[in-house]
């Protein structure tokens, strides 16, 4: 999708970084957009696992024991306060919605985030969403920031999957969301047409 027929409200949907995306923060990542509205955007970056971070290190430093999903994916989820946690998780999970919405919310119908101790300690004992990733830091955006971030070819967007966001491998992710537009990513080099 392009900015010209991107939808106004892109929460649930992928941001691609083009190659010549300018902060080296967001170069190659993929980001799946949780909250976007004329206040500003919130995401969380899915293919960019923190080097030697594990889930049961995680665990152990916060005293939860147990740990069923010890290959669940840590990624650098933004630049924005890295240590924060946020669970991304399938979203017919019910276990992450409390009635007042208070540290979850739903993204879509497809996914959910969750941001307390609560979801990571069922995670822990198995009772947790079965598809997920923990990310440590989010992306953030100002009033129409992300709108002029797309508007100037920053950002490729393209509704999001569970199969992309849970099931391709965290290298693969760049490419595989290309993939969903019909883009091939030689087609994309900054260098392309230039003499």
């Amino acid at each position: 999708m392009t900015a010209a027929t991107a939808p106004s409200d892109l929460t649930g949907h992928l941001l691609i970084a083009m190659p010549d995306m300018a902060d080296p923060r967001f170069a190659g990542t993929v980001i799946l957009l949780c909250a976007h509205s004329a206040d500003g955007a919130m995401g969380l970056i899915v293919n960019r696992a923190i080097p030697d971070v594990t889930l049961s290190e995680m665990l152990e430093q916060l005293g939860i024991e147990g740990s069923s999903r010890p290959d669940m994916p840590v990624c650098f989820g933004g630049p924005v306060e890295t240590g924060r946690g946020f669970v991304l998780h399938e979203g017919d999970w019910p276990g992450a919605y409390d009635p007042e919405g208070e540290g979850s919310i739903r993204i879509g119908s497809r996914f959910g985030m969750t941001a307390t101790l609560d979801i990571l300690e069922e995670i822990a004992n198995g009772r947790g969403p079965k598809e997920a990733l923990l990310a440590l830091g989010y992306a953030g955006w100002g009033p129409q920031q992300l709108e002029a971030e797309i508007a100037l070819n920053g950002w490729l967007t393209v509704e999001a999957t569970p199969e992309l966001v849970f099931g391709t491998e965290m290298d693969r992710k760049w490419e595989a969301a290309l993939a969903m537009l019909g883009v091939d990513p030689l087609m994309l080099s900054s260098d392309a047409g230039r003499a």
